[in-house]
């Protein structure tokens, strides 16, 4: 496949093409200390909320489970599928936020800001509209679809102009997409009377979380992961401009696609799950990147675990800010994401143009 075949004019000027750079004793790090944040943070979420419980007691639970003790049964069935489920929807989100930004070389992408999180709500907003009894592997069917067809409208946008998929181009397009979705969600939600309903989700959060959906997510978002550290390489290469990866024989249209796809399951997985939380994929993966470089054979390992990270302590701090009330997590995490998105625009302003 030739240069010329895959290159957009203008696409490759929001990220500096350079030498690929890595920290590996970095990455080492960051993967060490924060899986061992993480544990922490999984045993500090159980036993914080509405009534707190030792840590003492959630080590016995986990290790002696005992069904007749109804704090056993908290941290089992409500506390533990709601910490799982941070860790397992911040590495998406997080990871999902990482492949965009090296496909696109768009240091504003994320799956919020592409439209992804709006168009899985608006699938969700039509699943509890026409078909309330859906089982959770059909709302996640729903969202998947949502979530796509969202890619497909930004992407197809973005490329009308003559001058090709520029990063201002696909983020104008994603803002525009992302606010119809959303007002087509909200038009669906006033006319059905289902605005409870979906504001619960388009508020974001962890909070009612099962075992019976993180049975349906676990495989998918491993499966998801698993893609993209896989693809790790080709995402690098790409990062560094199309003629570069197709000049090194990298076909460059297969290798998007398939990172679409897989960033398609990891935000439409996490959304179904807790609602479009935003940022996430923004802010992480720039951290990740500071601190590892730019071989995403490290930014992506890096930034599931600085994703999970993130998630896990914001919904603590979501139960402890307003106890016993809860702060939507997206919320909480949009008081750090706008100033960022605004600071990241504002430095790239001639890059991103």
């Amino acid at each position: 496949m030739t240069a010329s075949k895959d290159h957009h004019p203008g696409s490759t000027t929001a990220l500096p093409a350079q030498p690929v750079r890595s920290h590996p004793a970095a990455a080492v790090l960051i993967m060490i200390f924060g899986l061992a944040a993480i544990i922490f943070g999984l045993a500090l979420s159980v036993s914080v909320g509405a009534a707190d419980i030792k840590l003492a007691t959630v080590w016995e639970a986990v290790f002696h489970f005992n069904p007749e003790l109804q704090q056993h049964q908290v941290i089992w069935e409500l506390r533990f599928p709601r910490s799982l489920a941070s860790v397992l929807v911040g590495a998406c989100f997080a990871v999902a936020g990482a492949m965009m930004q090296g496909m696109t070389r768009n240091p504003l992408a994320d799956s919020g800001l592409l439209g992804l999180n709006a168009g899985a709500t608006t699938a969700l907003a039509l699943a509890f509209a026409f078909a309330p009894s859906l089982s959770y592997t059909y709302i996640m069917l729903y969202c998947f679809i949502g979530a796509g067809v969202a890619a497909l409208i930004v992407f197809g946008i973005g490329s009308l102009s003559r001058k090709g998929l520029t990063p201002i181009r696909l983020t104008l397009a994603g803002a525009a997409v992302s606010a119809l979705l959303l007002a087509i969600s909200q038009g669906v939600a006033i006319f059905f009377h289902l605005s409870q309903d979906l504001a619960f989700w388009l508020a974001g959060g962890v909070a009612g979380t099962s075992w019976g959906q993180l049975q349906y997510m676990a495989p998918l978002i491993l499966a998801g992961l698993v893609a993209a550290i896989m693809m790790a390489r080709s995402i690098t290469l790409l990062s560094l401009g199309t003629e570069v990866a197709a000049g090194l024989g990298q076909k460059t249209r297969l290798v998007q696609t398939g990172g679409m796809l897989v960033v398609v399951v990891l935000a439409g997985t996490a959304v179904s799950a807790v609602g479009p939380i935003g940022f996430v994929g923004l802010i992480v993966p720039h951290v990740t990147r500071y601190l590892v470089g730019i071989d995403y054979r490290w930014i992506i390992p890096c930034s599931a675990v600085l994703g999970s990270l993130l998630l896990v302590f914001a919904d603590i701090a979501a139960r402890m800010l307003n106890a016993p009330y809860e702060t939507p997590i997206g919320a909480l995490i949009s008081m750090i994401g706008v100033p960022f998105f605004i600071y990241l625009a504002s430095r790239r302003k001639g890059a991103i143009s």
